[in-house]
């Protein structure tokens, strides 16, 4: 019932479940060591936010540009407060609220935006607690610009005056005529008794919409593995179900001529070679 896996056909429908099978196992494989990869990196990049908390504070311009190695370390600047801007919808320990920004106006010409603190509830410009006066100097951890849309960051629009929905220098020139730094720090310590925002590790790092990616293709592909492999009994059970029947004359041999010509040449091979092993009647 089963010499049809023998045919050309069913040699070449063979050779690709084993060739599929081995590549969808170590594709999947390959997609889980990926996510595997960004997990660990995403535990370091914690893990670095929270020493890096222990180390003394540079001057910001020694860490600059904000990289994967840098942010989170401790950076310090000098300057005065000027405008103050609030940042809506930013939870702190599962409570809504928002951050309160100022801009720091350095020796440097540059503008160092600098989160002081978060408070409970809507933004409310009579709210937030005014800048210290006069020069001050700031120490903090060291973040990189906000993306809106990634870590968090919702893509908020239409803001009323005095809002920003992210923290970056892209979003914050449309809102000074100043020159603003492509990074901001958060206060170690929260002003005027705001609670303290806590750096976050870097973009890129681990557990984001790629990584869960890479987790997702490593459930397609084993997915792939058992469909194929399903698929193939699939086939070979109506195969045999077919040749069965077409034996019974239930159903026409519609097997492609090729195929039925190599069964009946098994078959009267099979059937000679039983003629040749029978003894003859005589005796003789």
């Amino acid at each position: 019932m089963y010499r049809f896996l023998l045919t050309p056909r069913w040699w070449g429908i063979n050779v690709f479940v084993l060739l599929a099978i081995p590549f969808c196992v170590f594709m999947g494989s390959w997609q889980l060591g990926r996510f595997e990869d960004r997990v660990e990196n995403h535990r370091g990049a914690e893990e670095q936010v929270a020493s890096s908390r222990q180390e003394e504070a540079r001057q910001l311009d020694t860490l600059l540009p904000v990289t994967k190695a840098t942010s989170g370390k401790q950076a310090t600047a000098s300057g005065r407060y000027e405008e103050q801007l609030l940042v809506p919808d930013r939870d702190l320990d599962g409570e809504p609220g928002h951050y309160v920004l100022t801009l720091l106006h350095t020796d440097t010409g540059k503008v160092l935006p600098v989160v002081r603190g978060w408070l409970p509830g809507d933004p409310d410009p009579a709210g937030a607690p005014p800048p210290p006066a006069g020069e001050v100097t700031v120490t903090g951890a060291l973040q990189a610009s906000e993306t809106p849309g990634s870590n968090g960051v919702g893509a908020l629009s239409g803001l009323p005056e005095g809002q920003t929905g992210a923290i970056s220098s892209a979003s914050l020139v449309n809102l000074v005529p100043h020159d603003v730094y492509d990074a901001w720090i958060t206060l170690n310590e929260g002003d005027s008794e705001m609670r303290p925002v806590p750096a976050v590790a870097p973009g890129g790092t681990g557990l984001d919409l790629k990584a869960f990616q890479n987790l997702g293709y490593t459930a397609e592909w084993f997915a792939f593995v058992g469909f194929v492999i399903f698929m193939w009994f699939r086939l070979v059970r109506r195969e045999a179900e077919l040749a069965r029947d077409t034996e019974l004359g239930l159903v026409p041999d519609e097997r492609p001529a090729q195929d039925r010509k190599q069964g009946q040449d098994e078959d009267q091979k099979r059937d000679q070679d039983q003629g040749q092993e029978q003894p003859s009647p005589s005796g003789v």
